[in-house]
């Protein structure tokens, strides 16, 4: 596998506090910018119906944000600033079908290195590839690999991904992501992953509260009742009167 260009490992020991802020900085910004063209949408009042039939107070489309390119700009350069920061060290960029896709193939043409991408599932035809970029006869050979991916909610969709990527001789230890909600699901999801797989996201839900507060975008009663959803996401519908979509 060829490896990248000088200049992506960094120790981690070394983050300044700026450089710590610089990441902070950036999710705040895709914070503001996700709210403003209704990428992000809060509403703990009149939650939305998720795929898995629970009702959420929080609605997430990332792909809303490939329209403005100074937010792809900063997307790029945010996840590019945590393999710095992180002193991670990599062969190939993976995206994640198919959200994390252009942001993969951004950051791959940012570093210089190679990419591929992950389907959800094998091709039912053809070689039946899982993973395109590379030979369907041949794997990873050992090279590692990063994960980008859009959005990590529960998590089950990433873990699929980072899996897929072992399965194929590949060795990933990180997944990133341009925000993550922090729910314990998906955490659990990561760690029983043997080895378990590192995730760091640009954006954090603390971040975005702190962000739609400070912009008055919800009041305090709203922003509690979604802290108090992060904490137990799966009994909240329920409780506040909003029972699951059977």
């Amino acid at each position: 596998m060829t490896s990248p260009p000088g200049g992506i490992r960094y120790p981690r020991p070394g983050a300044s506090k700026r450089k710590a802020s610089a990441i902070e900085d950036l999710g705040r910004k895709i914070a503001e910018e996700g709210l403003s063209i209704g990428a992000i949408k809060l509403d703990p009042d009149n939650p939305f119906q998720w795929a898995s039939g629970y009702r959420m107070p929080i609605y997430n489309d990332n792909r809303m944000f490939l329209f403005y390119p100074e937010t792809r700009k900063t997307i790029v350069r945010g996840l590019a600033r945590i393999i710095e920061e992180e002193g991670i060290s990599f062969d190939v960029v993976a995206g994640t079908a198919t959200a994390g896709i252009p942001h993969g193939t951004s950051l791959a043409d940012l570093l210089g290195c190679p990419f591929i991408y992950i389907r959800d599932k094998p091709k039912s035809h053809g070689l039946r590839n899982r993973i395109e970029g590379i030979d369907a006869e041949s794997d990873l050979g050992g090279g590692k690999v990063i994960v980008v991916e859009d959005l990590i909610s529960t998590g089950g969709s990433s873990v699929a991904a980072v899996q897929a990527v072992r399965d194929a001789n590949g060795i990933c230890e990180y997944c990133l992501a341009i925000f993550s909600y922090g729910l314990d699901r998906a955490a659990e999801q990561f760690a029983a992953l043997d080895p378990p797989c590192e995730v760091r996201s640009l954006l954090t839900f603390d971040i975005l509260l702190d962000v739609a507060r400070t912009g008055s975008h919800l009041s305090d009663e709203q922003i509690s009742l979604l802290t108090e959803w992060r904490e137990d996401p799966f009994n909240w519908g329920q409780k506040h009167g909003f029972p699951k979509v059977e």
